[in-house]
């Protein structure tokens, strides 16, 4: 079984001038659990050259790697899986194309959302924004949802999901309290001075969560 306690989604744009190679490298050594391939910045070409990189690191280390939005892209660099937004293809079809044994997530922001993309036979879900975030794909996709509507999402499924949205280290531990298996970031990770510690104390934020439920 998957554990999606720490989930670092990729974006050079916050990195402060590191590669995202070195930034995963980091998270990697902090315990991170999974590793989302982003970048939507960069080229198709790109992407993939970066996907290689990552998919044989992650490999090593055993951590969970998911392409965003492309399952063509997936299926390239023999990821994981692939985590899906509104405007992606429905989740049958990556099933479909990546087959029984891939990991499909899908972001969701409400609990009708929830519920649909459980039957369409999802195996985790993002949930948000939970909180205020500069991160344009998360913002788009809803307002602030805040702690209840998390607490009303846990109560409606029995997936696994990650909070994203304006986490951090120090209010990381009320969404998993609130119903979170765990959470998921950009900028907390990917824009501090230590993304190596960064991760580890996401960590610690959620087993506190875990604890406090």
């Amino acid at each position: 079984m998957n554990s999606y306690e720490t989930y670092l989604v990729t974006e050079a744009a916050h990195s402060s001038g590191r590669s995202t190679v070195d930034v995963v490298r980091a998270a990697v050594g902090g315990g991170v659990d999974v590793v989302q391939l982003r970048e939507k910045a960069e080229s198709a070409r790109e992407r993939y050259r970066l996907g290689q990189e990552l998919r044989e690191l992650t490999r090593e280390a055993g951590v969970t790697f998911v392409v965003n939005d492309r399952i063509d892209l997936a299926r390239a660099v023999d990821a994981d899986g692939v985590h899906l937004g509104d405007d992606d293809l429905p989740v049958p079809v990556a099933r479909e194309q990546l087959g029984d044994d891939a990991v499909v997530g899908r972001s969701v922001s409400s609990v009708g959302g929830a519920r649909a993309a459980a039957e369409a036979g999802a195996d985790y879900l993002g949930v948000g924004a939970v909180f205020h975030t500069d991160s344009k794909d998360v913002r788009e996709r809803d307002a602030e949802i805040g702690l209840d509507r998390v607490r009303a999402i846990a109560d409606a499924t029995d997936l696994p999901f990650v909070g994203i949205g304006g986490i951090t280290a120090e209010n990381a531990a009320s969404v998993v309290e609130a119903g979170a298996d765990g959470v998921a970031v950009v900028s907390a990770i990917t824009a501090a001075a230590d993304p190596r510690r960064a991760t580890e104390a996401l960590g610690e934020a959620v087993a506190a969560g875990r604890a406090a439920r």
